[in-house]
């Protein structure tokens, strides 16, 4: 019986970023299904009582570019803490990401180019003509694939993963749902692979 990990993310996140190609590599090795879940941070955040960046503290905003140096160290992954083009709209990002889904394409790599483009390359994913490039190179069918993503219907389905993700308490990105149980936090990636490899039953808060 095949296993699937719901992954909520979003193409903005740099969390998300910092854990995808670890959460890949444990889905191969685990012989998991990944299920895609772009999310709508305006949609999850508030319902989680989470604060957007800008209306954080300095303090942790301080804290939080630390964190993602270190993670970036720990994990061997590069990036630019404070990018030329950060905040940006990931919606297009997100919805092509559903579209490749829809075709039975694997999004996995679009995705890494994706964090890459935003996180390394100075590039504004936010900018269709950005996100093109990054399909052309992943040798995708670029206007298709725009086209596609810009359907009401795809619009729709990253709504509706943004409601199921705060139905399930979802508190930010990304977040890992196994049999229910959800692992908040490229952090608790080690704790996913755990609880994969043990089969035990998912924990309930309670």
């Amino acid at each position: 019986m095949s296993v699937t990990v719901d992954y909520y993310f979003s193409s903005i996140s740099p969390f998300s970023y910092l854990g995808h190609e670890t959460l890949c590599a444990v889905a191969d090795r685990m012989k998991v299904t990944l299920r895609y879940l772009p999310v709508d941070l305006g949609i999850v955040f508030p319902a989680a009582g989470a604060v957007p960046l800008a209306q954080r503290s300095d303090a942790r905003k301080r804290y939080r570019l630390v964190e993602l140096q270190r993670i970036a160290e720990m994990r061997d992954v590069s990036i630019n803490p404070q990018p030329a083009h950060f905040p940006t709209d990931p919606s297009l990002a997100d919805r092509v990401v559903i579209a490749l889904v829809e075709r039975d394409l694997e999004p996995r790599h679009f995705m890494l180019e994706t964090f890459r483009a935003l996180w390394i390359r100075e590039q504004d994913i936010g900018n269709e003509d950005v996100v093109a490039s990054i399909l052309t190179a992943c040798d995708l069918p670029s206007d298709e694939l725009i086209g596609e993503a810009r359907s009401e219907g795809v619009s729709q389905r990253r709504k509706e993963y943004s409601e199921q993700a705060v139905a399930l308490g979802v508190l930010g990105v990304p977040t890992y749902v196994l049999n229910g149980e959800l692992f908040f936090g490229q952090d608790r990636i080690e704790y996913l692979e755990s609880a994969l490899m043990t089969a035990r039953a998912p924990y309930t808060g309670e």
